[in-house]
C-alpha cells in the first residue's frame, strides 16, 4: 500500500469523513428507507435526538480508532484487530469479508436497477458502469480514491442542500407542524444506538486516510469531524422527508418526495449523486482487502507485484457481480443483523475498552 504524500492542512482534517460518509451513504440511507425506520418512526423531534446519539458514538468511536491505528502504526483492518485482539482478529476478517459480499451484492443490484429505470437500458450497462468505476479507483491508489471520493462528497452536499431548500420552499408548513408537535417517542435512543452501531464494522476499512495524522490531536479531531460530517447529510434527508407525510408509508421515502416535488431535473441529479455514491462504497469496501493483502505480502519482505491490485479490484466486482446475479444478497442479508451484532462484540467493544486502556498504557 503506498504512502500519500502530505496533504494541506485543512484538508487533512476532513477526508477521513468524506471517505467515511461517503461508504455509509451508498450502502445505506441514499433512499432514505433507513432514515424512515430509524429516526422518522420516532417523531421529528425524536429523529433528530436520535441522530444526535449516532453522532456521539460515531465520532468518538473514530476518534478511538484513528488514535490507536496512529499510535500502532495499524493502517489495515487485519492489523489493527490483531493487535486489538490478537488472534480472535480472525473473526472480525470472517465478518468483513460476509459484509463485503452483501454490499458488492447490493450495490450492483441497486446500480443495475437504477441505470434500467433512469434511460431504460438493460440492467447490466449499470452493473458495467459501476464495476469499471470501481476498478479504475483501486488501480490508481489512494491518492486517486481519496481526491475522487472527496470531490464526490462536495456534489453530494450541494445536491442534498439544493434539495432540502425546494423541499422547504414546497413543504416548509408541513415541516414547521412537525417540528411543533414536538413528537418524541421513547425508542429514539436505542433507535440512534442501533443504527450507529449498524454501520461502525467499517471503520476499520477507512485507515489509510489517517496515515498522516502526526499526533493525538489530529487523529482524535479527525475522528469526531468524520461522524458530523457523516451523519450531516442524513439529517438533511430526515428534514426533507418531514415535510412529506406519504414518505412513512413509502417502500422508497425518496421516490415518495420526488413524486411530490415533480422536478425531473432534481431527480436525475439526485440519483447521478447515489449512483456516484454507489461506486465509493464498492470502492471503500474493496480498498480494504487490497490494504489488507499488500501489506501483508510487504510484511514478509516480498514485493508487490504490479498484477495484485488490478486482480484484487477485478475479481471483488466479479464476486459481486455473482451474489447478485444468483439472487444471494436476500439470502445472505438476512444474517446481516448477525453480523452487525459481531461488529459490535468484536470491534466496537473492545475498541472502547482495550484499545482505549491499550492507548493509555502506549503512552506512559
Amino acid at each position: 500500500m503506498e504512502k500519500t504524500k502530505k496533504k494541506r492542512s485543512w484538508m487533512r482534517w476532513l477526508i477521513p469523513g468524506f471517505i467515511f460518509q461517503s461508504v455509509v451513504i451508498g450502502g445505506g440511507y441514499g433512499t432514505g428507507a433507513e432514515i424512515k425506520e430509524y429516526f422518522l418512526s420516532q417523531g421529528f423531534v425524536g429523529g433528530m435526538l436520535g441522530m444526535l446519539v449516532t453522532l456521539v458514538i460515531w465520532s468518538v468511536l473514530c476518534a478511538v480508532t484513528f488514535e490507536f491505528a496512529r499510535m500502532f502504526k495499524t493502517y489495515d483492518y487485519k492489523s489493527l484487530m490483531y493487535k486489538l485482539i490478537g488472534k480472535a482478529g480472525i473473526l472480525y476478517e470472517i465478518c468483513y469479508i460476509v459484509l463485503l459480499l452483501i454490499v458488492l451484492g447490493v450495490v450492483n443490484a441497486t446500480a443495475g436497477s437504477m441505470v434500467s429505470s433512469l434511460v431504460g437500458v438493460s440492467k447490466w450497462w449499470g452493473v458495467l458502469l459501476l464495476s469499471v468505476g470501481i476498478v479504475l479507483l483501486i488501480i490508481k491508489g489512494t491518492k486517486a480514491i481519496e481526491n475522487v471520493l472527496s470531490f464526490w462528497s462536495y456534489v453530494l452536499y450541494a445536491v442534498y442542500i439544493v434539495f432540502m431548500i425546494v423541499c422547504f420552499t414546497k413543504f416548509g408548513g408541513t415541516i414547521a407542524s412537525q417540528w411543533g408537535l414536538h413528537e418524541v417517542n421513547n425508542g429514539w435512543v436505542l433507535s440512534g444506538a442501533k443504527y450507529a452501531f449498524y454501520n461502525l464494522g467499517i471503520v476499520p476499512a477507512l485507515l489509510y486516510t489517517v496515515q498522516d495524522c502526526e499526533n493525538r490531536k489530529e487523529a482524535v479531531v479527525e475522528g469526531l469531524i468524520a461522524g458530523a460530517i457523516g451523519i450531516i447529510p442524513a439529517a438533511l434527508l430526515l428534514v426533507t422527508l418531514a415535510g412529506v407525510p406519504a414518505a412513512m408509508s413509502a417502500e422508497v421515502p425518496v421516490i415518495a418526495v420526488f413524486d411530490m416535488l415533480n422536478m425531473p431535473w432534481l431527480y436525475w441529479a439526485f440519483e447521478i449523486v447515489l449512483f456516484g455514491t454507489l461506486i465509493e462504497t464498492g470502492t471503500g469496501f474493496i480498498k480494504a482487502v487490497d490494504d489488507r493483502i499488500e501489506i501483508a505480502v510487504g510484511a514478509k519482505g516480498g514485493k508487490v507485484p504490479g498484477w495484485m491490485r488490478p486482480t484484487i479490484a477485478i475479481v471483488s466486482v466479479a464476486i459481486g457481480i455473482c451474489v447478485s446475479t444468483f439472487g444471494l444478497t436476500g439470502l445472505i442479508a438476512k444474517g446481516y443483523g448477525t453480523i452487525c451484532w459481531g461488529f459490535l462484540i468484536i470491534f466496537v467493544l473492545p475498541m472502547l475498552t482495550v484499545g482505549i486502556w491499550k492507548i493509555a498504557k502506549g503512552k506512559k
